[in-house]
């Protein structure tokens, strides 16, 4: 496979092979697929939880309240010391 890169990230390539701690431009590759695919999992298992907590919200039988309740509730708690 080859893959066309933009000068900036050639030239980043390259400095990271002479630092020594690659021995190759394939392997800084490597690696920054590694990063990408870990990043991806990470995201989506953040979004698979959110998903859960929604679901989560939504069955335990939550208040529909508007945005103006919501906020004369904010400023009951407040002045309860609650908040």
């Amino acid at each position: 496979m080859n893959v066309s890169l933009t000068p900036q990230l050639e030239e980043f390539v390259r400095r990271k092979v002479e630092t020594g701690l690659y021995t190759s431009a394939s392997e800084v590759v490597r690696e920054a697929l590694r990063l990408l695919e870990s990043k991806e999992r990470t995201e989506r298992e953040k979004l698979e939880a959110l998903r859960r907590d929604i679901q989560e919200g939504i069955d335990s039988g939550f208040e529909d309240l508007n945005m103006q309740e919501i906020i004369q509730e904010a400023h009951r708690l407040r002045k309860e010391g609650r908040l």
